[in-house]
């Protein structure tokens, strides 16, 4: 039997979670996003960008505290994920691009290292093609440049899209509860967080998702992704069964990026918490060392 859920009194924001800001965009809606300012000085800021039916939270909370250790960071809910605006438009990569783009450039923290995490990756990567001034460098994990090359995947993606009656329901409720409980077993954090994480789980569009499972299955990164020329890095999770390994070798390759491997599935954020943000922190710094060099370069040369 499925513990009960707990009251809606129970759940506290941990410590280690930044503030949640809630901003206008004009033309776009309300966005949710956390904000952690504070960093070494030159320290590019890092645009968290999570994945598919998750939020920032969600995704990134064990990240949180070791990140903002040596850099500043913004956190926010894609639209129709979380706390994430609501729009009437279908939920397309390019939007979501735009959305990240307008709250860089209304907090003036650009241009920054986008970090995107699965469906986070996708938009991570629309966002430095349309809005190239904005991004410095990228770190990409457990992602792909497209979703939909095989027979199977194609399959797979359309099957979430059916998804969206479950999500509604209160199987849905019962499956993220059991997610949470192989958390507690891998990531003894998890369990200290049970009922805050719960409440976060219960946030979110199932519209929007199932809009977003489409707009994933139409992505396709690979004529364009290798031409965008910024120093890239890749978390490869190589027991992933959501982006197969084959595929976040291939972006890899494109990208020329250096790679770490997580000997981890799709979710080792929640089960493996700590080398999760161990092996992020590394690939994070190493972005920024390669941007560093390349502004000492682009210096003139003392007479």
């Amino acid at each position: 039997m499925l513990p009960p859920l707990p009251s809606a009194a129970a759940p506290i924001v941990p410590a280690e979670v930044p503030v949640g800001r809630v901003l206008p965009l004009a033309g776009r809606g309300e966005v949710f996003f956390r904000h952690h300012p504070d960093g070494p000085a030159g320290a590019p800021t890092v645009l968290l960008l999570h994945g598919w039916t998750a939020s920032a939270d969600l995704q990134f909370w064990a990240l949180y505290e070791r990140l903002g250790r040596s850099h500043p960071f913004v956190a926010p809910d894609h639209r129709g994920h979380g706390r994430g605006l609501r729009s009437a438009e279908p939920f397309t990569i390019e939007a979501a691009a735009d959305d990240a783009a307008a709250l860089v450039v209304a907090l003036g923290v650009g241009p920054v290292i986008a970090l995107g995490y699965s469906m986070g990756g996708p938009v991570a990567l629309a966002l430095a093609k349309r809005h190239p001034h904005l991004v410095s460098g990228l770190v990409l994990e457990a992602t792909a440049l497209e979703f939909h090359s095989t027979f199977a995947e194609r399959a797979r993606w359309a099957g979430r899209v059916l998804l969206e009656p479950m999500l509604r329901s209160r199987l849905g409720a019962a499956v993220a509860r059991r997610g949470l409980v192989m958390a507690k077993r891998h990531n003894p954090a998890a369990q200290l967080r049970e009922p805050w994480l719960l409440g976060e789980l219960r946030r979110g569009d199932p519209v929007a998702f199932a809009e977003a499972a489409r707009a994933l299955h139409r992505f396709d990164a690979r004529p364009w992704a290798g031409s965008l020329g910024l120093p890239t890095a890749v978390l490869l999770t190589t027991k992933d069964q959501v982006v197969p390994p084959a595929k976040q070798r291939a972006l890899a390759a494109a990208m020329r990026a250096e790679t770490v491997e997580l000997h981890g599935d799709h979710f080792s954020p929640w089960f493996r918490g700590p080398e999760y943000a161990a092996a992020t922190e590394r690939l994070v710094a190493s972005v920024t060392a390669r941007l560093r060099h390349a502004r000492l370069d682009a210096m003139p040369a003392a007479p």
